[in-house]
């Protein structure tokens, strides 16, 4: 027997060894997992090493190595050169942030509705659909990427965003997430790589889990992702992609200047990563008057580009486009047809009467100048409190000064009236640095429950000491 196998040998996770039966590579990885996800061990706790595990159960090495990488694969733990094997955050929950989140009837300003106050232009432009008199035609399973006047539509928005390209490499989604599954699933393998900003879209987070891919998380600036920092990671993990949102990305708000697109599109290149861009919320950059081009027209158009519809025109037509290079052109329409099965045409052509008839141009405006003023109303109550304050955007991005569980803090938040999120929703890899909160601007109803939410907010952080 193992000199060291005894019954008090201090592991933080410590299998029964007594339960465990072939294959044990098997019931093992189903022990740590329920561990995990009963929450008995908790995000952050260190892992024993392979070796030590191994000679406590008296098994071999290579064991519990497979254990440890099933595990990675489905994002339960990490591990971190010269420092361990970490249990990874969000692995005992649901990191993703959705409109079914309990909010007790709460001020709303976590989850990103978008502004609805222009929906007499979107029923307008349904009218004109339905009284056109072809609802059969699109009624019809057929055009899975979408009907070619559609897809030129969509040519035609993506280009007034900075990206060009054509309807033979476009094609139409049932929303931005439903976009997202299907170029993961066509370009990726379980277990590949995919590097990440620091903080990033807790439901990317949620579908790399689902698809056990491992997320790299890369560090950031006040202009999003470095690209030194990709680079090492380039050279110490063998990345396959790299998933970026560089106009105000969620959660942080940050727009990515044109000089470090161009860094990052250089190391993408080099490194040979596969691109994915989510530009969801663009629109906004261009209703203001400014245009910066897509990482995907950097990249010449050799990546994969996703442009969601909710949150600019109308969160009920579930629309984005994806444009993509030739390179991914098969893969994406075989995942397309056997996993996206058939968007919308009606919502599709609603969609398209909206870009056709000038109507979408003007609700974005319109938006924007919503945005404009929720922007203004948050300064007052916090001004200088957030990382490019000066930005448009339905959100903002507060640093706090506590390292309280953020269960606790959106319990209590919660408590007093405001539904809100903790940035530990959206933190990859090691804890965090230091905590934020995201503060939905666009989603409270009114003005006036908007500002009662920031005041709610703003007392309670003083209260405690965090700002």
């Amino acid at each position: 027997m193992p000199v060291n196998a005894f019954d008090q040998y201090p592991l933080t996770w410590k299998p029964d060894k007594s339960k465990l039966q072939p294959p044990y590579y098997r019931a093992l990885a189903e022990d740590l997992e329920q561990k995990i996800r009963s929450g008995q061990l908790q995000a952050g706790t260190k892992l024993p090493p392979q070796r030590e595990i191994a000679d406590y159960l008296d098994l071999n090495y290579t064991t519990i190595t497979r254990v440890y990488d099933i595990c990675k694969k489905k994002g339960l733990i990490y591990g971190t050169t010269g420092r361990g094997t970490f249990v990874a955050p969000h692995a005992g929950q649901h990191a993703a942030v959705t409109e079914t989140d309990e909010a007790d009837g709460a001020i709303e300003l976590g989850v990103i509705n978008g502004f609805g106050e222009y929906s007499d232009l979107v029923e307008k432009a349904t009218s004109a659909v339905v009284a056109r008199g072809y609802l059969r035609n699109l009624y019809e399973y057929s055009q899975p990427t979408g009907h070619p006047h559609q897809l030129a539509a969509g040519v035609r928005w993506m280009e007034q965003l900075g990206t060009h390209t054509d309807a033979a490499h476009t094609a139409i989604f049932s929303g931005a997430q439903n976009a997202l599954t299907v170029a993961l699933m066509a370009l990726f393998s379980p277990g590949d790589k995919i590097a990440v900003d620091k903080y990033t879209y807790p439901n990317f987070i949620e579908l790399a889990k689902l698809l056990h891919l491992v997320l790299i998380p890369v560090d950031m600036d006040e202009q999003g992702m470095l690209p030194a920092a990709l680079q090492k990671q380039c050279a110490s993990n063998k990345l396959k992609g790299i998933y970026l949102i560089p106009t105000c990305a969620n959660p942080t708000a940050i727009t990515m200047p044109l000089e470090r697109r161009k860094a990052l599109a250089e190391i993408i290149r080099r490194n040979g990563l596969i691109l994915i861009e989510d530009d969801i919320v663009a629109w906004m950059l261009a209703a203001g008057g400014q245009v910066l081009p897509s990482m995907f027209d950097i990249m010449g158009g050799e990546s994969v580009y996703i442009c969601g519809m909710t949150k600019s025109l109308c969160p009920g037509l579930r629309i984005a486009y994806m444009t993509y290079g030739e390179a991914f052109r098969e893969r994406i329409l075989h995942a397309l047809v056997n996993v996206n099965i058939k968007t919308s045409s009606f919502d599709a052509e609603v969609i398209t009467e909206l870009i056709l008839n000038g109507d979408a141009y003007q609700i974005t405006r319109r938006k924007y100048e919503l945005a404009e003023k929720t922007c203004r109303l948050y300064d007052r109550y916090f001004p200088d409190h957030s990382p490019n304050s000066e930005a448009v955007s339905y959100y903002k991005w507060i640093p706090i000064r506590t390292d309280a569980p953020a269960e606790g803090i959106e319990g209590e938040l919660l408590e007093r009236g405001v539904h809100i999120y903790h940035s530990s929703r959206f933190v990859v890899g090691t804890e965090e640095p230091r905590a934020y909160l995201r503060v939905a601007l666009c989603s409270a109803g009114s003005a006036r429950k908007l500002e009662r939410g920031l005041k709610i907010l703003k007392g309670y952080l003083t209260e405690k000491g965090y700002i």
